[in-house]
């Protein structure tokens, strides 16, 4: 068995990486693409070629996470269809090879590929993408959403605070954000307001500080506050740049734990948590989308091939693929417009698809 999982390993592991160089160097193409054009409009600014082909560098490790489980299916059913071609895959039959041994070879590979995957999506491609955030952030400009910027809201003891963050950088340092202090019966007790924040571990530095405080009225219909300028201020709180990103963009450039931490923060301030929760069980089972492909692709080893018929059943493989992605993004939308339940709707075209391929195996095998 030892042999059978080194020839098996050995071949798919080719397949899988010639596939996934081929679909990287298609993607880093459109990049470089997209990146041209970016190098006129910021040219005067001191963008320059290699800044460009750092930033066009530096997105490898999130495509290798986009691409990994399509190339995984692709590659090892190049690899099961050339076996049964070539009769190797009948040989190994005939020698011993069952098939529950044969399906637990390639799950043993699978939790490889999973592995790698979620270290690719968890820490490769957010650190990547931070890096690549600070090349280009300071030709481009920093990040905001509207007029308004990115709205956070925090509890603190009997405290409640509505944080307002009009630009950041997407690494640690925010501009124009106002801090509104509330008590627990929704009063307006201080709005702060400073020209930039640091964030750093547990608290914010804020710097060039105006502090306003509301005191006691000065009759029934008016109120008296005073003011207080500082040039430094440090603001405890729990909101990570992480979750400041996250309000200005995208979730799914986040780690499972930095997801999980502003799922929980939203939770906790009775916010909606939704699009987050499902994105979060994204996470978790992307990876495990390996282990799917690779079930999905081990009934083509039992089917009798013809010369020329595997290209059609690589062909058919690749739609799988990109149906199968392609349903994890329709019910990721769904849900969250539906409000279906987040772990249920992340699973679910995992589940779908390891039916098929089980059903789909059950009948190559038993059945034929």
């Amino acid at each position: 068995m030892k042999t059978v999982r080194r020839l098996l390993y050995g071949e798919i592991i080719r397949a899988v990486l010639f596939v996934s160089l081929g679909f990287l160097a298609l993607f880093l193409f459109f990049d470089m693409v997209d990146e041209l054009q970016v190098l006129s409009r910021y040219g005067s600014q001191g963008y320059q070629l290699q800044h460009a082909l750092l930033y066009i560098a530096l997105k490898t490790p999130d495509h290798v996470y986009e691409l990994l489980p399509i190339s995984v299916l692709i590659g090892s059913i190049f690899v099961m269809a050339r076996l049964a071609q070539s009769s190797e895959f009948t040989i190994l039959r005939t020698g011993g090879l069952e098939p529950a041994m044969a399906l637990s070879a390639l799950l043993k590979l699978g939790l490889i590929f999973s592995a790698l995957t979620f270290f690719f999506g968890d820490y490769a491609a957010p650190w990547a993408e931070r890096q690549a955030h600070q090349i280009k952030a300071p030709f481009q400009g920093q990040l905001t959403v509207g007029q308004t910027g990115a709205w956070l809201r925090e509890k603190q003891d009997q405290k409640q605070y509505a944080v307002n963050v009009r630009r950041f950088d997407g690494i640690a340092l925010m501009q124009e954000v106002r801090i509104h202090e509330f008590n627990d019966k929704g009063q307006l007790l201080a709005i702060t307001t400073a020209r930039q924040a640091h964030i750093q571990s547990g608290r914010w530095l804020l710097g060039g500080v105006e502090e306003k405080s509301i005191t006691e009225p000065a009759s029934a219909d008016k109120m008296r506050f005073k003011s207080v300028q500082l040039t430094q201020k440090n603001w405890p709180t729990e909101i990570s740049a992480d979750m400041v990103a996250a309000a200005l963009l995208s979730p799914d450039r986040m780690g499972t734990w930095e997801l999980f931490r502003y799922m929980r923060h939203l939770s906790v301030n009775n916010q909606n948590a939704q699009r987050y929760e499902i994105e979060f069980w994204r996470k978790i089972f992307y990876p495990l989308s390996c282990l799917v492909m690779l079930v999905l692709a081990l009934p083509f080893a039992y089917l009798h091939f013809r010369s020329g018929q595997i290209a059609g059943h690589v062909f058919g493989g690749v739609l799988a693929g990109i149906s199968f992605s392609l349903l994890n993004n329709v019910f990721s939308f769904v849900g969250n417009l539906q409000n279906w339940q987040p772990l249920l709707t992340s699973a679910a075209p995992a589940l779908i698809y390891s039916a098929i391929s089980l059903a789909a195996f059950w009948w190559m095998v038993l059945r034929r």
